[in-house]
């Protein structure tokens, strides 16, 4: 079951609806509105309102813009693509400049918060369970399944996934189960292996194995928080988003949940068979992921990437790598020109891939 678009906590360009799925859980999907809901249905700027009576009001307000509006550009023409994009771990859809430029570009954007993440969270929490914690990566392809079926019902009959890190991961996974179904996939600076020592890698991995499948809400890390707080214009970046949903610190990394990233990984290492076309895009070089630098947010400081290059050309038969001078590794937060050059690979990519 889906809930009708109500606005947004980006602001009145942009609504959300709450997405169900099997066992009690929910995803929120968003996108651009093309016309503005009242301010009297604005949610709490927190988390979206969720009582039946506030869905009943936010419906109403939002449903002419509910179907025709997301498959159609202001003057009416319809619009086949669409693009859904996915966010990383510790994250949640806040880069509206993305949406503008995919909007501008003919595709109609979505973004979707997966269960436990961002708008989804406060319902995630309330049910007694961990921020962003899953310990079987598999349901996140309900969330996808959901969020695809809302898109194919606005009247979009080609999708472009977009996937940052651990969405990167998720979105391949996804991909590969759903032959068909995704016409480009796009990876900015996807996550197929742990930055870390062989050690760590290799025979850590084995032992979470173990302990994941027996205790998976053992916490066994924790993210380092020198890039949040390069990003976040409260702490000299560039960047605002709400911390609640995207901590500097991160939220614990529970062994269910890195077992489960573990064997992601390890079947992207076997070797994946995306049938659509693949863009991998990263950063040229990584830093450091561990304190401050000068170069926290013109390297990838998160990832190693030269496990992504490792990766790329096992997801399948077309698969296209490029790397960005002085990206971050969210290549949409990078500083210019960086960001910009981002887009347009991304763009003369899909224009050559995906012509008309």
């Amino acid at each position: 079951m889906t809930h009708g678009w109500q606005q947004d906590v980006l602001g009145p360009d942009w609504v959300a609806r709450t997405l169900d799925l099997p066992g009690g859980d929910t995803a929120t999907l968003v996108r651009r509105a093309t016309s503005p809901v009242p301010d009297d249905a604005a949610p709490d700027p927190g988390r979206l309102a969720d009582s039946p009576a506030a869905r009943a009001t936010h419906a109403a307000h939002a449903a002419h813009a509910a179907h025709t509006e997301g498959a159609t550009t202001p003057g009416g023409e319809r619009r086949r693509r669409a693009v859904l994009y996915v966010h990383g771990f510790v994250d949640y859809f806040f880069q509206t400049h993305l949406g503008d430029a995919f909007e501008e570009h003919g595709y109609a954007f979505y973004a979707i918060d997966l269960r436990g993440y961002g708008r989804s969270l406060a319902h995630w929490t309330e049910a007694g369970k961990d921020p962003n914690m899953v310990d079987d990566l598999s349901l996140y392809a309900q969330d996808l399944d959901a969020a695809a079926a809302v898109i194919r019902a606005e009247g979009h009959d080609e999708l472009v996934l977009v996937g940052h890190s651990t969405g990167g991961l998720v979105t391949s996974l996804w991909a590969n189960a759903r032959p068909g179904k995704v016409a480009a996939l796009v990876l900015n600076s996807p996550w197929f292996d742990l930055n870390s020592s062989w050690f760590d890698r290799v025979i850590s991995t084995r032992v979470i194995d173990v302990v994941g499948r027996f205790a998976p809400r053992l916490v066994v890390g924790s993210l380092d928080d020198a890039y949040g707080q390069a990003l976040h214009t409260g702490t000299g970046g560039e960047w605002t988003y709400e911390l609640g949903w995207k901590p500097h610190e991160g939220f614990p990394v529970r062994a269910g949940w890195l077992r489960e990233i573990r064997r992601g990984h390890a079947q992207v290492a076997r070797g994946l068979h995306v049938q659509c076309p693949v863009l991998v895009l990263t950063s040229t070089r990584s830093g450091p992921n561990k304190g401050w630098h000068p170069e926290v947010v013109t390297t990838d400081s998160v990832l190693d990437v030269q496990h992504i290059k490792d990766r790329a050309p096992g997801l399948g038969d077309d698969v296209t790598l490029v790397e960005i001078e002085g990206g971050a590794h969210d290549l949409v937060l990078s500083p210019e020109p960086a960001r910009t050059a981002f887009l347009d690979e991304v763009f003369a990519w899909l224009d050559e891939r995906l012509p008309g």
